[in-house]
């Protein structure tokens, strides 16, 4: 059920997505930015957490648990170091992910080089 719960959620993130690119005549761009600052909104008004905790990784995945991520991460900090906590927060909540993603990218630049068209 976990499965269904996590596929039903991160599909649905997926759809709304792609709606707005086939339907507006936003870029994607702005709509990737949109959703890291749903998930931004959602995750301080408390609403995120608990999609994520029903849905696991369907939910903690897409861009939006990104943003829910750099939300918690500052709300943390700041708890814990005052206004500083503002800026290293969302960072520190979020480096191994960014720093799995810089990893991964450099792999797949050295196995992958790129080709002129």
């Amino acid at each position: 059920m976990d499965y269904l719960k996590a596929f039903f959620v991160g599909g649905l993130i997926c759809c709304i997505c792609q709606i707005l690119i086939d339907k507006t005549a936003l870029t994607p761009a702005r709509i990737l930015t949109g959703c890291v600052v749903s998930g931004v909104l959602l995750g301080a008004a408390g609403l995120y957490p608990r999609l994520a905790d029903w849905a696991g990784a369907g939910a903690a995945v897409p861009l939006t648990g990104f943003g829910n991520l750099l939300a918690r991460g500052t709300r943390e900090a700041v708890d814990r170091d005052g206004l500083l906590g503002a800026l290293t927060g969302p960072l520190t909540a979020a480096s191994g992910g960014i720093a799995a993603a810089v990893l991964f990218g450099f792999l797949s630049a050295l196995c992958f080089p790129s080709k002129e068209k």
